[in-house]
């Protein structure tokens, strides 16, 4: 039996604080560029603003009370220092969403004389707010953790799950917002995923690691402790000293690149790592229900 206990670190923080920053860009550009040009939104956001206009409730709280049952879910298929995550990002978004509408130092932006430049300042500060997010290891609630359920329960690959509700969000937004605004929010919603996929270094669902390190064990018990990766050694041989040595070979989620990195960087900083696309990952870990992990310990 093996049980590492979770210690928060510097990373833990940083994480926090990038998430924090990202829902502000976030919900700065839903309450200053989207509302006043009346664009609509893909996923939860886009329903806060279905309800902002036939109700008026501020989309800060709304977007707190939805995330709530959906929060509730997400435990049961989350690990525990996700959901922490998710709920900080939850959190912050309720919060920023709130806040920039009641400040007065800053204006909105009505650019009703160029709807297209709307969509796309819309599109891309909201790609780089839910970008930063993700990158470090978060979510804003909604959208995601039903995609995330819908890929455990049904199979649903996250990409097409995170799609069917954008588009559902859209479809819903006809009933205040007229066709033309409904399409430039489409053009937003393709910039917002473009620039989401740049910001977290990569457009692919899986990525590809080799690692050539005197040290493999050492980088590969951490691999197993901090990304719960399955890896393979590849016997080789280097082309000049012509000695033995182990390749490590994993296949991870774009997200988990980043700590890859810092994993890699702690345990050897002269370690050889290259990554790259894998166009389909098949298997535990991804097309297959994940093992359970706990914030405390694992065994």
């Amino acid at each position: 039996m093996r049980k590492s206990k979770f210690k928060w670190t510097g990373r833990n923080t940083l994480d926090m604080v990038m998430i924090m920053l990202g829902s502000a860009i976030y919900a700065f550009s839903l309450d200053m560029i989207s509302i006043p040009n009346h664009l609509a939104d893909g996923g939860l956001s886009g329903f806060t603003l279905i309800i902002r206009h036939f109700t008026g409730i501020n989309p800060g709280i709304s977007t707190f009370v939805l995330n709530i049952p959906l929060l509730i879910i997400g435990f049961k298929f989350l690990g525990k220092l996700a959901m922490l995550y998710t709920i900080w990002g939850t959190f912050c978004l309720s919060f920023f969403l709130s806040a920039w509408s009641y400040q007065t130092i800053i204006e909105q932006l009505p650019l009703h004389h160029d709807p297209f430049l709307a969509a796309v300042m819309a599109g891309s500060l909201s790609g780089l707010g839910l970008g930063l997010v993700f990158r470090y290891n978060g979510t804003t609630g909604g959208s995601d953790i039903v995609a995330r359920v819908m890929q455990t329960a049904r199979g649903v690959e996250p990409g097409n799950g995170l799609l069917l509700i954008d588009f559902l969000a859209l479809a819903c937004s006809l009933s205040y917002l007229d066709l033309y605004h409904v399409a430039y929010t489409m053009v937003s919603c393709v910039l917002l995923s473009t620039v989401l996929s740049k910001v977290v270094a990569g457009g692919t669902q899986a990525k590809g690691a080799f690692i050539i390190s005197p040290k493999y064990k050492e980088i590969t018990k951490m691999i197993d402790l901090e990304l719960d990766r399955g890896f393979t050694f590849i016997n080789s041989e280097g082309g000049y000293s012509n000695e033995e040595q182990h390749l490590i070979y994993l296949v991870i989620n774009t997200k988990e690149i980043p700590l890859l990195k810092q994993i890699v960087r702690n345990e050897d900083p002269n370690a050889f790592m290259t990554i790259f696309d894998a166009t389909e990952a098949i298997g535990e870990g991804f097309s297959y229900k994940a093992k359970k992990t706990s914030l405390f310990s694992r065994k």
